[in-house]
């Protein structure tokens, strides 16, 4: 069966995991797969910035590599896009951080994250880091308007979203309104398809809210709802890691403490 009709076949009576902005957070990353695993999760998508901040770059791009050869979906971020070339936009630790990436990166792991698309639609989902309206310009989601174009642009009952590193869900009860809800971690939230969803998944590697606890959602695609979750890793080993490779102080200081 290809890949293709893998993820055909079980975008139905599924639990998707929702991981995005992973960012070279190998602990957080382990931490969010086994609480998914343990929770029903029967697919996984990676919405994108596998790379960028963390100190294992490599062992994130391995892991999610595989995960991708059994049919997860991956979409590509702007982290992810910038090994190729990195962007005028980014200030002068991320952009250290993103040549140490590139140089420590496998020339596999470059090719892998160079070939990923910058949006998967499946059904009644669209996959893409940032905005639908426009993938490649990488532009945040922070305003109902904002979740509103994306929407619009993904022309589907469901959008699912990285990039801003917060858990927020947006959905539109009536044509050319969209209104915004900030759930509550681990409880369930009906999203019918009679309306349309937008959900920002948080961030798995680098939460910006003061909790450094990672952050990923899960879809229950037969019954309709969606749950964001919280999961206590160590964040201080991850941290520790990113100092010994020589990494600004200032993201490993970001990772001990959300912001």
């Amino acid at each position: 069966m290809s890949i293709d009709a893998v993820r055909k076949s079980a975008c139905a009576n599924l639990i998707i995991a929702l991981l995005s902005d992973v960012h070279g957070n190998l602990e957080a990353l382990d931490a969010c797969l086994k609480h998914a695993g343990a929770n029903g999760a029967g697919r996984y998508a990676f919405l994108g910035d596998l790379v960028g901040y963390g100190a294992d770059p490599q062992a994130v791009v391995d892991i999610v590599a595989r995960y991708a050869a059994e049919g997860a979906v991956v979409v590509k971020g702007n982290h992810d896009d910038a090994v190729e070339k990195t962007p005028g936009y980014m200030n002068e630790s991320v952009r250290a951080v993103i040549d140490w990436t590139r140089n420590t990166l496998s020339d596999e792991g470059k090719v892998f994250l160079s070939s990923l698309p910058l949006c998967i639609r499946e059904g009644p989902i669209c996959f893409v880091h940032a905005s639908a309206a426009s993938p490649k310009r990488w532009y945040y989601i922070d305003s109902p308007a904002a979740a509103h174009r994306s929407i619009d642009a993904a022309q589907t009952a469901y959008t699912f979203s990285g990039h801003v590193h917060d858990q927020q869900l947006y959905f539109q009860a009536v044509p050319g309104k969209t209104t915004v809800f900030r759930p509550v971690r681990g409880s369930p939230v009906p999203i019918g398809r009679h309306r349309r969803w937008l959900a920002l998944v948080g961030s798995v590697g680098q939460p910006r809210d003061r909790n450094p606890e990672a952050a990923y959602a899960q879809f229950d695609t037969e019954r309709e709802r969606i749950t964001f979750y919280r999961v206590p890793y160590d964040h201080v080993a991850a941290a520790r890691k990113i100092r010994q490779a020589g990494l600004p102080a200032s993201i490993a200081y970001r990772v001990e403490h959300g912001i």
